[in-house]
């Protein structure tokens, strides 16, 4: 009996060693534990140049690495104000105050006056099911779809003091919320940092954002982005992305949990007091997105060879 308890505790040390040589290879060898190899230069240098004020936020889920530059500066969101809109959404669903597939009547008080957008242009009264608001709102970006959608989560109050309740304390919904109206002249309809905005994306990867059912739910949302023309054109078809992304005239905001071949990463970045004010392919804010999601998915998958078609600016 002795001499069994002698023979697992040989076999628990040399266990315990395999494990610990393996682990420190696994961590010598993920991409980036390669210290001096990730480009901070290459991407302070596309920021610094940039005619206007820019935020990121990148981490890399299995490492824990992270980088950052000006990550907790508050910037518009434009319409990445939508994913606290949707988490409000799916926080009542999950306490039963609505359903998922519940039908709601169309009234013009919800309509965004700044353009068609399909949804405004239905007639009073007609019923929609809101998992078909959400998609919109969320792939689309339909903008009638997100206020009304808004409005059903309770309007901004409601949602700006669930994420004061989560811990996204500058993560706040501006338009059409009482008392914050001079905020909104500043930041329009919404405002966040780079980093609130991508915990908010990793919460809901990691089954944490209300419940494990309703993060997995939203997760899947998130990943049928018709909006593929910024930093989710530098990401191969093959590799799955959930992302949202928001644009208004001196402000690009967009950001994405990318499931690389090699490990999950994440990126927020978000740009405020643009010069270029246009809503172009050439947009800067534009470039400045699509070059830091090249550069990340290229240190990340430096294995992975692919490159954008040339005719990816024809279908933007």
């Amino acid at each position: 009996m002795k001499l069994l308890k002698q023979s697992y505790k040989i076999a628990g040390r040399f266990f315990l060693s395999v494990m610990v040589i393996t682990s420190s290879i696994m961590v010598s060898c993920t991409p980036d534990n390669r210290g001096q190899s990730f480009p901070e230069d290459e991407i302070r240098e596309r920021i610094d140049a940039f005619q206007g004020d820019a935020g990121l936020y990148v981490y890399h889920l299995d490492s824990g690495f992270e980088f950052t530059i000006h990550p907790d500066t508050v910037f518009p969101t434009a319409s990445t104000v939508k994913i606290p809109i949707m988490i409000g959404l799916f926080d009542k669903i999950e306490r039963g105050e609505i359903e998922y597939t519940q039908v709601f009547q169309y009234s013009d008080e919800h309509a965004d006056p700044w353009g068609d957008d399909i949804i405004n242009q239905l007639p009073e009264g007609t019923g929609v099911e809101l998992n078909r608001l959400i998609h919109l709102m969320m792939s689309t970006s339909n903008n009638t779809a997100s206020l009304w959608n808004q409005y059903i989560a309770g309007t901004g109050t409601e949602i700006n003091n669930l994420m004061d309740q989560k811990g996204f304390s500058d993560t706040k919904v501006n338009s059409r919320t009482p008392g914050r109206e001079q905020i909104w002249e500043e930041y329009g309809w919404g405002h966040s940092t780079p980093r609130e905005l991508a915990r908010l994306l990793l919460n809901i990867y990691k089954g944490e954002m209300i419940s494990p059912g309703a993060s997995e739910k939203m997760y899947r949302i998130m990943g049928r982005n018709f909006w593929d023309g910024e930093a989710l054109s530098q990401i191969p078809p093959y590799v799955n992305v959930a992302s949202k992304n928001g644009s208004v005239a001196r402000s690009k905001s967009e950001v994405l949990l990318v499931n690389a071949p090699s490990g999950d990463y994440l990126f927020a970045l978000m740009t405020k007091n643009q010069e270029d004010r246009g809503s172009e392919y050439d947009n800067e804010g534009f470039v400045l997105l699509r070059e830091i999601s090249a550069i990340l998915y290229n240190h990340f998958e430096p294995e992975d060879h692919w490159t954008p078609e040339i005719g990816t600016a024809r279908n933007h």
